[in-house]
């Protein structure tokens, strides 16, 4: 294995490296300079403004995992000139309204999902990260921490059961840094060559736990309060870091505000369970309301679906909805407005 293979570069996927030309990672993103690693060992790099800089760009702006083209300086900072093709990827809805996707992390291939089993435990957080991973094409692996802390036996066992009716084929684990459970199970997925991105909010463990899998510490450990269960966010920017293991290990501040951006497919893999059910209805075009045969009000009725996971299943549908095409949204919403105020005079109508 070469310098960059260790990396995760695979020549085989990307086209071969012209001449004068180097293939490089993103390390790490400090707005226009990027930290880069090379064959050349590691320095920094800036965007070529000519293929970056106007008004229709023709290359995407690389992230932190990316792998890119750069023209060598060894005087100064390299040239970035080309961002190649992406295996996977994280995109959040960029702030700039005149811009789509903002990609916040790319070319990883498993997602560590960090939730405890205490307080903080939250299935909405979870179905969110769930539905970004299946979106982003990785592996999604689900970290249950903090399971001596559970408030008793039986709670402890209705938060398992109900991570793994949303976790489908996901592997789960439960893990601990203080007693060392499921630390072995997590560790045999850290394969050399191979990047993990880990999502969770403060105060799950995911500091801690991480560094304990590296075998070293690569993550500040903020406090916990004792109060909420909740911590400080440690990490500041955006970071791809070797472990001693081999693996590759990406955290960044961007992954605690990613939206549900461009995730219709992920969110239909997450709730894969309410989608099988929605197709035994008896109309193609049900809204799972009260018409007849409606195999999702059924399941409710008897039990079978919960109402709460409906409830968010709704409310994530929605968010995909006005996050792809907001104007569409807006106005598929006033439609329906105006339909009801319709329906409701044609009512008040009929009693007079």
């Amino acid at each position: 294995m070469n310098f960059l293979e260790k990396y995760g570069f695979q020549p085989e996927n990307h086209p071969p490296v012209i001449s004068d030309h180097l293939v490089a990672r993103i390390t790490a993103v400090h707005r226009e300079r990027y930290e880069i690693v090379s064959e050349l060992g590691e320095s920094t790099a800036q965007l070529k403004a000519g293929i970056y800089y106007t008004p229709y760009p023709e290359e995407l702006y690389p992230t932190v995992g990316d792998f890119v083209w750069i023209r060598p300086n060894p005087y100064g900072e390299s040239l970035i000139v080309k961002t190649l093709a992406r295996s996977t990827f994280f995109a959040r809805k960029d702030p700039d309204p005149n811009v789509g996707e903002q990609v916040v992390a790319a070319n990883f291939d498993t997602v560590f999902m960090f939730t405890s089993l205490n307080r903080d435990f939250n299935t909405k957080r979870l179905e969110r990260y769930l539905a970004l991973t299946h979106q982003s094409g990785a592996e999604a692996v689900i970290l249950l921490t903090k399971s001596d802390l559970a408030e008793d036996e039986v709670r402890l066992k209705e938060m398992i059961h109900a991570v793994e009716i949303m976790a489908g084929e996901s592997t789960i684990l439960i893990v601990s840094s203080k007693t060392g459970q499921g630390l072995e199970e997590a560790r045999a997925l850290l394969k050399p060559g191979k990047t993990v991105v880990c999502l969770g909010s403060s105060g799950v463990g995911k500091s801690s736990l991480i560094n304990a899998l590296a075998g070293e510490e690569i993550m500040k450990v903020g406090e916990v309060r004792e109060g909420d269960d909740r911590g400080r966010h440690t990490t500041t920017h955006r970071q791809l870091i070797l472990m001693k293991t081999g693996a590759l290990f990406i955290d960044t501040p961007g992954m605690r505000e990613l939206g549900l951006w461009n995730a219709e497919a992920g969110l239909e893999e997450t709730f894969a369970d309410i989608e099988a059910l929605a197709l035994e209805c008896k109309f193609s075009d049900c809204t799972h309301g009260k018409e007849p045969g409606c195999a999702i009000q059924r399941a409710l009725r008897s039990g079978e679906l919960e109402r709460k996971r409906w409830e968010r299943y709704q409310t994530l549908k929605k968010e995909v909805r006005y996050s792809e095409d907001k104007m569409a949204y807006l106005r598929a919403k006033t439609e329906w407005h105006k339909t009801i105020n319709k329906i409701n005079k044609q009512k008040k109508k009929l009693r007079r």
